[in-house]
């Protein structure tokens, strides 16, 4: 069930612990309260839905908890076409990515959860896999039997499932459109960046991202790993977060204990561009996972940790369902990223000709 939001801000000398290991809070951007996606593959929208509810904090405006499920609404039927058009030779099901997001709050505007729940029939926590179901078994019949009726079907589907979206809302007394609301929060998203970092292309380049979750075929900028690295890490000290798609099938991923480390977490390995190449190559490395990286952490040793918002509930989860992602992890488990533009270094951006 989704709970009432709250807000961090940035902490000092803050210590938790995660496994056996004590761990330093450096820096925590402003964000919201860890969230639950439950029965869903929405990963994509609770992650960068909570990135912009920080950009809303970090522009100056006052927290919102906004609605992950209008993203899925709006991005649902798109699929289903991009499916259809590609006479099925794609995936279609419940995943995307941060531009996705992007996208739909381009083109339509974004709204905060108590004008858009998501939640249908007395329902309190999501479950998709009736809807995906049906969904699927639609979309690969269009295929068979090609007809323009479907997207009616779909959007039917949608209404029933998750529910219609609204023209207009009131929020704090005022009346919205999605699309005035995205204004009234400054949210502009040609502002975001998306970043890579592979060999198989040309660094300082853009190409579109193979993985299967990119149904959009989106472009990607792409940067040496050391380049890669220092964009997140300069971001989060300036006071930005960051959009992060990492592989989390690894057994050191352990959201139990709120941890994930490459090898042997007091001492681990380094990560070069070649190893983490090696493992995207031999699918080692997936697309599994979207989350949002608020800040920074050290452990008792001075090692380096990202500290991440997933978005499995809490229950049961420690530091609040926060995770210590180390940075060796993020070298080597990252496939992609989003930041703001401004949270690139500026000689990195020149190189991308921003």
């Amino acid at each position: 069930m989704k709970k009432s939001i709250l807000f961090s801000f940035v902490l000092a000398a803050a210590s938790f612990t995660a496994s056996a290991q004590q761990f330093t809070v450096v820096k925590d951007n402003a964000h919201g309260n860890v969230e639950n996606q439950c029965k869903t593959g929405t990963c994509w929208s609770f992650a960068t839905t909570s990135f912009i509810e920080s950009e809303i904090i970090r522009k100056g405006n006052k927290a919102v908890d906004l609605s992950e499920m209008y993203n899925v609404r709006l991005t649902y039927p798109k699929k289903a076409e991009s499916f259809v058009r590609f006479q099925g030779k794609q995936q279609f099901g419940p995943g995307g990515l941060s531009h996705d997001v992007l996208s739909i709050i381009e083109e339509y505007g974004i709204v905060p959860e108590e004008a858009y729940s998501g939640f249908v029939n007395g329902a309190t926590t999501y479950d998709h896999e009736t809807l995906d179901l049906k969904l699927t078994d639609l979309v690969n019949d269009a295929v068979k039997s090609p007809t323009n009726g479907y997207q009616e079907s779909v959007t039917g589907i949608l209404d029933n499932e998750i529910g219609r979206v609204p023209a207009e809302f009131k929020y704090n007394g005022t009346s919205y459109t999605p699309a005035s609301f995205r204004d009234a929060m400054k949210i502009n998203p040609k502002e975001y960046v998306c970043l890579t970092s592979f060999t198989h292309h040309p660094f300082h380049s853009s190409f579109v991202l193979e993985v299967p979750d990119n149904w959009s075929k989106k472009s990607y900028y792409n940067l040496p790993l050391d380049e890669f690295q220092r964009v997140a890490d300069f971001a989060l000290s300036k006071g930005y977060t960051v959009a992060w798609d990492a592989d989390v099938s690894e057994k050191t991923f352990d959201a139990r204990k709120g941890l994930a480390f490459v090898d042997n977490f007091q001492n681990e390995p380094k990560v070069t561009q070649e190893t983490r190449q090696t493992a995207f190559d031999s699918f080692e490395t997936t697309d599994d996972h979207l989350m949002h990286i608020t800040g920074t952490a050290k452990d008792e040793k001075g090692n380096s940790y990202y500290l991440v918002k997933n978005s499995w509930g809490t229950e049961g989860l420690p530091n609040g369902g926060l995770l210590y992602v180390s940075a060796p992890y993020f070298r080597y488990k990252t496939v992609c990223m989003i930041v703001h533009k401004d949270a690139i270094p500026k000689e990195i951006a020149a190189k991308l000709g921003m």
